[in-house]
């Protein structure tokens, strides 16, 4: 077992770079605090409110609530729920309604705005823990076992732990994996309506409560109508990523007009739901690191959330194994802190089985999203919830 030399409770006070302000990344650096050891967070946005940060989550009881709990942050979490967004509503293109799920109102899979989250993570750590406006332009090996990153504004650090938390496309990644993401045939296009309940009622009516899953093979309209009456749709379709970059996102009249007619042959309250699309378009093709992915202990680096197990979001899985990566690898770090290589052993040793097993739930679940069978595949999905 490989150990960093000099390593003391004390030494890793100024010694633990986290790669990246995600929920990932904050939650390692809040159960690490609440145990008395300190860790900066580099993270390349200018601020917590730069950019939107998506839509809403359903944190499971099972790995993101436990990760909460492991950061002392559960009771202000569920001060955060949204009650009855939880609701499932399976359609076919027509709008005939398949499943009619209402909100469960319990807090077994919670609805909560993940912008909300990451700021009640953000708050809960030091001010100066966080360093804005540091994107990781390299990260490299140094001969003495630590590691160098070197940020797009010129400075640099060394850290004797480094941890990826950056997502995606992970400038950390390579420093322990080859593995890149790739395109795993379905593309999503996020757009937003507002006044969902009196300029755009039909479509309104059309969502339900919560969340709306209107499905055929290879394409879909995913929606979610908010307490505030606003309707955050997700048009998603297999198509090449060729065919996506040939249209024109800039236009977004035009580009919508574009996808709409994809949709041709849809019920009219669904087919609104792009044409009348009041915020850019924002296109997220869907990317994902090969189920199995794994690597060979190198001192002193890992991963967490999509960096290490990037996949799909048809499980639900990628924001709560985030947390529980980095509430689990805090807890690791803390309870061993002299000894950081037999920390890291012991967390990656559980993070890939769990990884693998949710990624592969993940890969099922999509090829039932899309697959020649749905949407009755997708009902049955949401039957057993």
């Amino acid at each position: 077992m490989c150990k960093s030399p000099g390593l003391s409770k004390s030494a890793l006070n100024s010694r633990i770079a986290i790669v990246g302000a995600g929920l990932g990344g904050l939650t390692l650096a809040r159960v690490l605090h609440i145990n008395g050891i300190r860790a900066t967070i580099y993270e390349a946005e200018t601020s917590s409110r730069e950019r939107d940060q998506g839509g809403l989550l359903d944190i499971h009881e099972y790995n993101g609530q436990l990760g909460l709990k492991a950061a002392g942050l559960y009771e202000k979490f569920l001060s955060l729920v949204l009650p009855g967004e939880d609701a499932k509503r399976v359609v076919d293109r027509h709008g005939n309604v398949l499943l009619d799920k209402p909100g469960s109102g319990g807090i077994a899979r919670p609805e909560v705005d993940r912008g909300e989250l990451r700021q009640l993570l953000i708050e809960s750590l030091p001010a100066d823990a966080i360093k804005w406006n540091h994107k990781v332009a390299k990260a490299k090996h140094l001969r003495d076992g630590r590691h160098q990153l070197t940020f797009s504004n010129a400075s640099s650090v060394t850290a004797d732990l480094v941890v990826g938390a950056d997502g995606a496309w992970s400038r950390v990644r390579p420093l322990l994996s080859s593995a890149q993401p790739a395109y795993i045939g379905t593309t999503f296009i996020e757009t937003k309506l507002f006044d969902g309940d009196t300029r755009h009622k039909p479509s309104a009516e059309a969502i339900g409560t919560g969340t709306l899953m209107a499905v055929e093979p290879g394409k879909a309209i995913l929606a979610h109508r908010y307490a505030s009456g606003s309707l955050h749709a997700y048009i998603a379709f297999n198509k090449p990523e060729a065919w996506i970059s040939g249209i024109d996102f800039s236009n977004a009249i035009t580009a919508l007009q574009r996808i709409a007619a994809e949709f041709d042959d849809w019920a009219p309250q669904l087919k609104a739901l792009i044409t009348d699309g009041e915020t850019r378009p924002v296109v997220r093709p869907i990317y994902a690191l090969p189920i199995q992915h794994r690597w060979e202990r190198i001192p002193g680096v890992t991963l967490l959330g999509d960096a290490a197990h990037l996949m799909s979001p048809f499980a639900g899985e990628g924001a709560n194994l985030a947390i529980y990566d980095g509430a689990e690898l805090g807890k690791a770090i803390s309870a061993n802190p002299d000894d950081i290589e037999a920390a890291l052993a012991e967390y990656e040793q559980a993070l890939f089985p769990r990884s693998e097993a949710a990624a592969d739930q993940t890969f099922r679940n999509h090829q039932r999203f899309f697959g020649p069978h749905a949407p009755q595949s997708v009902v049955e999905i949401f039957s057993g919830h």
